[in-house]
């Protein structure tokens, strides 16, 4: 009976204190997960992750492409400014850094804000043509994507293409 009793007790005291008893009937103040609850968080996590992270890989693509854009824009629009001073268009994208020789008074460059030409978002050069093949009174400016590979479904570039037209 006095066995009985003092379980009655410690029992009583456990639940008082807001203990749990463990495995062996000792009182634990730690609470654990089971194993159900952690395999439970970690389909959770695993099902997220699979919906979530195509859409960032996504977006990380979109984000290149814009940046090629853009920074054609830029081209184009120091490329203009060369033309509007000297009449012609460059050779390279370097004469927009550097003063070509036969450039004279006229030059007033460098006509990008950086010492380098810079390369396109997959670390590609950025292909220049003057005149142009698309715009045989100006010039051509193209990213070749992710690929690397010219003529392709990926390529970025300054004329109205049936893939750039967005």
């Amino acid at each position: 009976m006095k066995i009985q009793t003092d379980i009655k007790n410690q029992w009583s005291r456990i639940r008082d204190r807001g203990l749990k008893a463990n495995a062996f009937g000792r009182a634990s103040r730690h609470s654990a997960f089971t194993l159900v609850e952690l395999l439970l968080v970690l389909v959770i996590l695993a099902t997220l992750a699979a919906i979530v992270l195509p859409k960032f890989t996504g977006t990380s693509q979109r984000a290149r492409n814009t940046a090629a854009m853009t920074q054609i824009s830029t081209f184009k629009t120091a490329l203009n400014a060369f033309e509007v001073d000297l009449g012609y268009y460059p050779k390279s994208l370097n004469d927009l850094l550097v003063r070509p020789q036969n450039a004279g008074q006229n030059w007033h460059g460098p006509y990008l804000d950086s010492d380098v030409i810079p390369k396109d978002p997959w670390g590609n050069d950025y292909i220049y043509t003057c005149p142009g093949k698309h715009n045989p009174t100006s010039f051509d400016v193209m990213s070749l994507g992710a690929d690397g590979q010219a003529g392709t479904a990926d390529d970025i570039c300054n004329w109205t293409t049936s893939n750039n037209a967005n």
